[in-house]
């Protein structure tokens, strides 16, 4: 049998969460399985109780997944908490292409990517700049206040 897995974020908007990371990831929401209309539709077809389903569960995609196949299925769900400490686990977007660029070429690459996330609501929490070591990240908080890194 096929180990698979996914990654799960909790947050309060689901649909917004899959807009944002959508563009972020250039991943594609994920469509419900077939013959169904809508992800709530599913549910409820495998018996998940009305009232385990918040208004406008699943009536638009609340997942990710890439469209080459490659990375994780990404799973937003509606949590009722809001989001009170750091992450103990977050996502690094590797852009940059990595040492093998030249470091002012990876800056400005990261640069680049987090004027884009901005421009989708994300905000950027720290710049490491240390070019003596050779490392440029950018922490960028998303559109719910989660942490994820922009390398």
């Amino acid at each position: 049998m096929e180990k698979t897995w996914q990654i799960v974020i909790d947050c309060a908007e689901p649909q917004a969460m899959v807009r944002f990371w959508t563009e972020a990831l250039r991943y594609v929401p994920e469509p419900a399985p077939d013959g169904h209309p809508t992800w709530r539709a599913y549910w409820r077809s495998m018996g998940v109780p009305e009232d385990e389903l918040p208004p406008g569960a699943g009536d638009a995609p609340e997942s990710l997944v890439d469209p080459h196949g490659g990375g994780p299925r990404i799973w937003f769900q509606q949590v009722p908490e809001a989001k009170h400490v750091k992450n103990r686990l977050h996502l690094d977007l590797l852009v940059s292409g990595g040492r093998g660029v030249r470091f002012e070429q990876r800056r400005q690459i990261i640069t680049d990517e987090a004027e884009r996330l901005v421009g989708l609501g994300a905000k950027v929490q720290t710049v490491h700049d240390m070019p003596e070591m050779g490392h440029f990240a950018i922490c960028m908080l998303d559109i719910e206040g989660n942490e994820f890194d922009i390398v």
